[in-house]
């Protein structure tokens, strides 16, 4: 009979080379490859857009009141430790987070950024593993198609809470104290190329 495979937990995580990007779902360790600089532009425009007048601006005119870190660990359960790449936790509920590691409260808010690489991780996996847990809303942002998609947890399950695309101006659950320009999470995009002139 074989044996039962050993399931991960976060002192496995801890165990790999520290420049590798992993996460623990359903017990198994799941290697992230590197993100695209386009990945990375989206996680700042989110801290910029969503951080700058919630977590930044609390007590400056923002409507404050979150912290918004990127790509902190968050632990479920022993088995269950994931990397969001933007995470977003109400302050009563999270006083201190600054020397927490990983960081054991659910979220209020995860922001997922897919690429060709991950979207059956991010829109599948994490999908179901963030609607178990019970976090509130979840957004999955796709910098190739420029679209955010927005959804809320109702009784376990998730609901559309808005889906924008890069034109798009609207007011984001759980965020909808601001107006969102969806465009402006994306890097620009390319211009038109210049075709030499004929004769």
């Amino acid at each position: 009979m074989k044996p039962a495979a050993k399931l991960a937990t976060y002192e496995d995580l801890l165990a790999l080379p520290v420049d590798v990007h992993a996460e623990i779902v359903g017990g198994e360790i799941v290697v992230m490859p590197a993100g695209l600089p386009r990945h990375g532009h989206v996680q700042l425009a989110l801290g910029r857009h969503i951080g700058g007048p919630f977590d930044g601006d609390d007590g400056r005119g923002g409507p404050g009141g979150w912290w918004i870190l990127l790509e902190v660990d968050v632990r479920f359960d022993r088995h269950e430790v994931v990397r969001p790449d933007v995470a977003g936790w109400l302050r009563p509920r999270l006083p201190d987070p600054w020397d927490q590691r990983p960081i054991d409260v659910v979220p209020d808010w995860i922001c997922e950024v897919v690429s060709p690489s991950n979207q059956a991780h991010d829109r599948v996996r994490k999908r179901h593993l963030y609607a178990r847990c019970g976090v509130p809303f979840y957004w999955i942002v796709d910098p190739s198609e420029r679209t955010l998609e927005a959804l809320r947890l109702v009784d376990g399950v998730w609901t559309d809470a808005g889906s924008h695309d890069h034109g798009s101006i609207a007011r984001v659950p759980p965020f909808e104290a601001i107006e969102l320009e969806v465009g402006r999470l994306f890097p620009p995009l390319s211009p038109a190329p210049v075709l030499p002139r004929s004769g």
